[in-house]
């Protein structure tokens, strides 16, 4: 879709001929993409997707979220004709976040995404980086932070290097995104990439703090439902009184949404 501008300089809005029917337009908060069919949303994005690793030179890495409009998606990419669309060979992936459960836990992120892409799609096993779960979180979020070091080639951030090509997110209906929850210390964090949510939920989690979520050639927000509405509006304003909206991602801002939302 492409976007059109009026005389005045405004944006105006152009729903495409073909399906998904989305509207395209930009702003503060990036592109966004609006699927009215709902149903249609996962085959957008994977279509997406599938071009932006056909495409690529280089290695893939790609931070994944969890939650429901993400399974839809991975489960596609995961079903048959994705299987042979994707060049898996080149992807590496990575986590955004972790609830600090075994893996075979219902609530883990690691097994929603085994069970819906990695038990189809053929990505090699040394290029897959689950958070770790074992010992403690304040441990375990180290650990992570030295894997993401290795992966990266170094242990400072170089902003004309992202550490990701792409980074999936979600948005909850109170404004956080990853385990970047209101209210907690990790919302302070600008030097360490990983850090530990003890509190805040009913599991402790592992998240990626502001400096490695916002370090991604592309962020790409997977949202759906008109109970995220507002929560999608006070994000793309950047309102910093939600953990979202006080996200700066380096590179492109791209919201993959239903029309509810």
């Amino acid at each position: 879709m492409n976007q059109a501008n009026s005389d005045d300089g405004t944006s105006s809005l152009h729903y495409s001929k073909s399906p998904p029917y989305t509207i395209s337009r930009s702003s503060i908060g990036g592109r966004t993409d609006v699927v009215v069919d709902p149903g249609k949303l996962a085959a957008h994005v994977a279509n997406w997707f599938a071009e932006l690793v056909n495409n690529a030179r280089d290695p893939v890495r790609v931070a994944l979220c969890g939650g429901n409009t993400p399974r839809a998606l991975y489960t596609l990419l995961g079903s048959p004709e994705y299987r042979t669309r994707v060049a898996w060979d080149r992807v590496h992936l990575f986590w955004g976040d972790e609830r600090f459960v075994s893996v075979d836990d219902a609530q883990s992120n690691y097994r929603m995404v085994r069970e819906t892409l990695l038990r189809n799609a053929p990505i090699p096993s040394n290029q897959i980086y689950p958070m770790p779960v074992v010992g403690y979180p304040d441990g375990a979020a180290k650990t992570y932070q030295l894997i993401l070091h290795r992966a990266y080639g170094a242990d400072i951030l170089d902003p004309s290097r992202p550490l990701f090509d792409v980074n999936f997110l979600g948005l909850g209906t109170d404004g956080h995104t990853a385990s970047l929850l209101p209210d907690q210390p990790v919302l302070q964090e600008k030097t360490e990439w990983v850090a530990s949510v003890p509190q805040g939920r009913e599991h402790s989690r592992l998240t990626l703090t502001y400096p490695a979520l916002e370090s991604s050639r592309v962020t790409a927000f997977l949202v759906t439902g008109t109970e995220k509405a507002t929560a999608v509006h006070r994000a793309r304003a950047a309102d910093t009184a939600i953990p979202a909206g006080a996200l700066r991602p380096n590179g492109e801002v791209i919201w993959f949404l239903d029309f509810p939302a």
